[in-house]
């Protein structure tokens, strides 16, 4: 069975109390219990990810501010985040500026943004009276974690629509993915290719494993990752791995904080990487961080990889 047929809408985080647009919420988030008596409509989003997956489902209306971008917000969502207030978009705002916003319910993509040093833990917000979500594949708690899949990235949106009241919108953006992500898989321009995913670091490369949006990318076009023997989404990988492996086509994450021109400027000058054949043939594909994160946009780096592998864009 291909990922696209296994991949199936799940809302088992999310429940109703009663009917109505008012109707109580309460949803399992990391081995926390998020309650709020109706759908959020003061929410804020404190990183790139959380602000798409709720531009995703059309929830900009409901959202009092936004924070943390890694690159630049996907177009189709451009004049949707446009009308929410930025409170900071280099970093976390201050505890501070958030609570201005009077907010009902903070989201957040990782676990490090309810901490002291950020805006505050899970429980100085409970005692407040504010909700608070972060990405279930950020858990403090790394037991607590789903696996990265298609399903489980499908749950976390489904999550979304169940918090802003929008179930129909999130089940629209997880049938897209679907349909999508079918198309990718069928014609596979990856097949029978190596592929480095080449995140950021220059003395230690900082690499996409094999549990996490990367491995997803990489498999539904057909490749083989080059660390798919190193477990992890995210990891610290070895040069002497890259060099053994040779690979036909490098994957580079474009950041702010590391932009793919950089790492493309690092390759074609280190010694020993300049020979490699994907750096001697051209052999790179770009990706925005922010498309290859799990999430709604992980599609889209999916795509971006086939269309730049001369599979199309789905």
């Amino acid at each position: 069975m291909s990922i696209a047929a296994a991949l199936t809408l799940s809302a088992c985080g999310g429940t109703s109390d009663s009917d109505g647009d008012a109707a109580a919420i309460s949803l399992q988030n990391c081995g926390r219990t998020v309650t709020l008596d109706g759908p959020a409509e003061r929410a804020v989003t404190l990183n790139q990810g959380a602000t798409e997956s709720a531009l995703s489902i059309g929830a900009e209306s409901q959202m009092a501010g936004t924070a943390y971008l890694d690159d630049t917000i996907a177009p189709q969502w451009q004049a949707a985040y446009a009308q929410v207030p930025a409170l900071d978009e280099k970093d976390y705002p201050s505890r501070e500026a958030l609570l201005e916003t009077k907010p009902d319910l903070v989201f957040a993509s990782y676990s490090t943004a309810f901490e002291d040093k950020a805006v505050g833990t899970h429980e100085s917000f409970d005692a407040l009276g504010i909700a608070t979500y972060v990405s279930p594949f950020a858990c403090k708690d790394k037991w607590t974690r789903p696996a990265v899949s298609w399903d489980s990235i499908g749950t976390e949106i489904t999550d979304y629509g169940t918090l802003f009241g929008r179930a129909p919108e999130a089940d629209a953006v997880v049938g897209q993915m679907r349909e999508s992500l079918a198309g990718i898989e069928a014609a596979a321009p990856a097949k029978g290719k190596n592929i480095f995913w080449y995140d950021s670091g220059t003395d230690t490369p900082y690499v996409g494993g094999n549990a996490g949006g990367p491995q997803l990318i990489i498999d539904a076009v057909g490749g083989t990752n080059v660390f798919a023997g190193s477990a992890g989404a995210w990891l610290d990988g070895s040069w002497e791995t890259v060099l053994a492996a040779n690979p036909d086509v490098i994957v580079l994450a474009d950041a702010s904080w590391d932009t793919a021109e950089a790492k493309m400027t690092y390759l074609r000058n280190d010694p020993a990487l300049k020979d490699l054949t994907a750096v001697r043939e051209n052999a790179f594909v770009v990706v925005p961080f922010s498309a290859s994160t799990p999430g709604p946009r992980l599609i889209e780096g999916a795509s971006l990889v086939s269309e730049q592998l001369g599979g199309g864009r789905a």
